[in-house]
């Protein structure tokens, strides 16, 4: 009887092991899959680390920043060479085709952003949004400091179109505001401002 017994548990306890055994495997199988899920997190985490590295403060070179200003300056001079000539054409004195040509500036400056983010995929409005965040105090900088040249080089203002002294001066005025406006796009690149917005629609 004893030994039945016996034998009845070492059944007992064989079976309990076996369902151990089959419980394990189980268990086994789903921390598999988890951890499989746990990669699939960690990578698409990683992948959003990449995606926000060139955002990330004190990383920004210099040429970076200088490609920012260029693409500033592009807006900039198409917009203030335009605001002159109309300025002249239609006989206008310095103060009102001054004004013209800083307008027109902003205007083709945020239309390079603008068409730039709108390729992305992005609506009108949101595209507006992203161009002023990126474009506003870069643009300002730049037409303070380039007409601020203007008016300091003597008879720049009172040049024509067909005076190699109104293209000198305007070649002149471009330059030290893209050296003055550079490390400005710099600073604010590298805390997430200006033209940081702009790169990630870049692809």
């Amino acid at each position: 009887m004893q030994h039945e017994a016996h034998a009845h548990h070492d059944h007992t306890h064989h079976h309990a092991h076996g369902d151990h055994g089959d419980h394990g495997n189980h268990a086994g199988h789903t921390g598999h899959e988890g951890h499989g899920g746990h990669e699939g997190h960690e990578g698409h985490t990683g992948h959003e680390g990449h995606g926000g590295h060139h955002h990330a403060p004190g990383k920004v070179s210099w040429a970076m920043a200088a490609k920012a200003t260029l693409h500033c300056l592009t807006g900039c001079a198409i917009g203030e060479v335009l605001g002159m000539i109309i300025g002249t054409a239609l006989g206008w004195g310095n103060a009102p085709t001054m004004a013209l040509a800083i307008a027109l500036a902003f205007l083709f400056g945020y239309s390079l952003t603008l068409f730039a983010v709108k390729r992305a995929g992005l609506t009108l409005k949101a595209a507006i949004g992203v161009a002023l965040a990126a474009d506003t105090i870069s643009i300002t900088v730049m037409e303070v400091v380039d007409n601020g040249m203007l008016l300091l080089i003597p008879g720049a203002m009172d040049a024509h179109l067909t005076d190699g002294l109104f293209w000198g001066a305007l070649a002149v005025a471009f330059l030290v505001a893209f050296l003055l406006t550079t490390p400005v796009n710099k600073w604010m690149i590298g805390r997430g401002k200006g033209h940081a917005v702009v790169h990630q629609y870049h692809h």
